[in-house]
């Protein structure tokens, strides 16, 4: 309002309301948006065609803008059909991202300045990583924040990850996804200064166990530095990365 950018009348309306709204057995977080960097995120799993659409058109009714992860192919249809131009489906990262012009209200959706983020690398060990580093990715990106991709540089060839140095070094933060034995993320941990966001993936042969393999070497990393979300858990591991990267100045020193 101050900017000029909503009228009074329209700014008084859009905190007249409850901070949330039942639709049908879900309750939306309306404020989330306000009290953290993204507005409620649509977690399309185990949910149905219509409660997707209903929860998503009540939370783009009033931020204007929305993120469904873990979407199935029909779902994903569902989510296009109801908002047409305005959605985009990421069938890699298996997440919808609907972007309207203009709020209900009046005021324009806007996502956070780009300009004033730091770059997040997301680093991928194998091509069978791409669908949780694909989430983290399009969860940066969603926010705002300027996102390198560096996929299919794991350990068992590990001079794909050394030519990526400068870069590593340069990030305000980097998502590092890996499955088999996950050690990538202490590699990585090892030749940067910056945070490691580590993702152990369900990706692997017997003896990995559905990604604990993975998450127990991350937990143990000897690198300092590196964190660790749950299993496949691209989406946690990108927010995370991203409020560090609107918090960091770009092109701060190593």
């Amino acid at each position: 309002m101050r900017r000029g950018r909503v009228t009074p009348r329209a700014a008084l309306e859009a905190i007249a309301h409850l901070p949330f709204e039942s639709i049908g057995p879900a309750t939306v977080d309306h404020h989330r948006g306000i009290r953290q960097a993204l507005p409620e995120v649509i977690l399309c799993q185990g949910k149905t065609k219509a409660q997707c659409v209903a929860i998503a058109r009540a939370i783009v009714g009033k931020s204007g803008r929305l993120l469904a992860t873990r979407a199935s192919a029909e779902q994903a249809l569902a989510l296009s059909e109801a908002f047409g131009a305005d959605a985009t489906w990421n069938e890699a990262a298996r997440t919808v991202v609907v972007a309207t012009s203009r709020r209900r209200n009046g005021s324009r959706a806007r996502a956070p300045a780009a300009r004033r983020a730091g770059r997040v690398l997301v680093v991928s060990a194998g091509t069978s990583d791409l669908p949780v580093a694909e989430e983290a990715a399009v969860t940066l990106e969603f926010m705002g924040v300027p996102v390198k991709r560096v996929y299919d540089a794991g350990v068992a060839g590990i001079h794909r990850i050394l030519g990526h140095v400068p870069a590593l070094r340069r990030a305000s933060a980097i998502v590092v996804v890996a499955g088999m034995e996950g050690a990538l993320a202490s590699v990585v941990g090892g030749i940067t200064g910056r945070p490691v966001i580590a993702v152990p993936t369900s990706v692997g042969y017997g003896a990995s166990f559905g990604g604990l393999a993975a998450l127990l070497a991350m937990l143990n990393s000897c690198a300092a530095g590196v964190t660790v979300v749950n299993i496949d858990n691209g989406f946690g591991a990108g927010y995370a990365a991203g409020v560090i990267a609107l918090r960091s100045r770009p092109g701060g020193g190593a």
